[in-house]
């Protein structure tokens, strides 16, 4: 009948580890929220400085000797994503 008590300590510690677990998942959540928190400000921060250069590009003198393609690199550059 020794076997009995060795599984009710098996279950003691089986269920310590789930509230470890459980803790340790709560925690993780937090961070995570707190992450995508920050992402997210740093994402419109982001936006927010985009936008104000394209506005000072778009106040820049064009040049005397400006070339078509000008416009189509200043285009290409603004759309890509990091």
């Amino acid at each position: 009948m020794s076997r009995l008590p060795d599984l009710a300590e098996r279950i003691e510690r089986l269920l310590l580890r789930h509230d470890e677990q459980k803790r340790t998942n709560t925690l993780l959540e937090q961070q995570l929220r707190a992450v995508t928190d920050e992402r997210d400000n740093l994402r419109s921060r982001l936006a927010a400085a985009r936008a104000r250069i394209d506005a000072l590009i778009d106040r820049l003198p064009a040049s005397e000797g400006g070339h078509a393609d000008d416009a189509d690199t200043k285009d290409s550059s603004r759309s890509v994503q990091p």
